[in-house]
């Protein structure tokens, strides 16, 4: 009898078991002839690497003039990249020079070019991706910026989805009258939000 109640209790068991494994089938609309029937889909876009901003490494040589003149040089190619698959995908980069200006040998007065004799104007896109409006800091040399303060170097005022814009700024450097001899180093640093 201990048996037979063993027997039971294992076949009962593996019933629930079998029962477990199998999938409920998947629910079925049904519509009479002449009607659309119609299934939901669901899928996922997913945004990749965010908002970023890519710079040259330096150092970048502009150029050369003496004291009292003017230099005008290309800084190289700065690209921003938005990839966050945005429903408003603007985005401002803005550029600014280091705090204490340019500077050479100990960095006396006369051993320094301050920020506000450099000058920064971006120019046009060089190359645009995706949709909407890409808009210059400074569309021309007529438009150029001291470095002082953080300047719009670009801007993406609408549009959406992922993008990208590439320009080429210019950096025009006031040298002083009173600026002595020498290779002068300082930062120019962008970023972009």
């Amino acid at each position: 009898m201990s048996k037979s109640r063993l027997g039971i209790v294992l076949m009962g068991a593996a019933s629930v078991t079998a029962a477990m494994m199998v999938a409920p089938p998947a629910q079925a609309t049904t519509c009479p002839a002449s009607t659309t029937c119609s299934t939901t889909v669901n899928f996922t876009v997913t945004a990749s690497d965010g908002l970023t901003i890519t710079v040259p490494a330096g150092p970048v040589n502009v150029g050369n003039a003496a004291p009292g003149g003017q230099i005008s040089g290309q800084l190289g190619v700065i690209t921003v990249s938005d990839q966050r698959a945005a429903l408003s995908a603007t985005w401002v980069a803005s550029v600014i020079a280091a705090t204490g200006g340019f500077t050479t040998g100990g960095g006396t007065a006369v051993e320094t070019i301050p920020n506000p004799d450099v000058l920064y104007w971006s120019g046009a896109a060089t190359s645009t991706t995706g949709t909407g409006t890409f808009v210059p800091g400074q569309a021309n040399a007529a438009a150029a910026q001291s470095l002082d303060i953080s300047r719009t170097a670009f801007s993406k005022t609408s549009g959406s989805g992922d993008n990208s814009a590439t320009w080429n700024p210019t950096i025009v450097i006031n040298v002083p009258t009173q600026a002595v001899a020498g290779t002068y180093t300082g930062t120019v640093s962008h970023s972009v939000a």
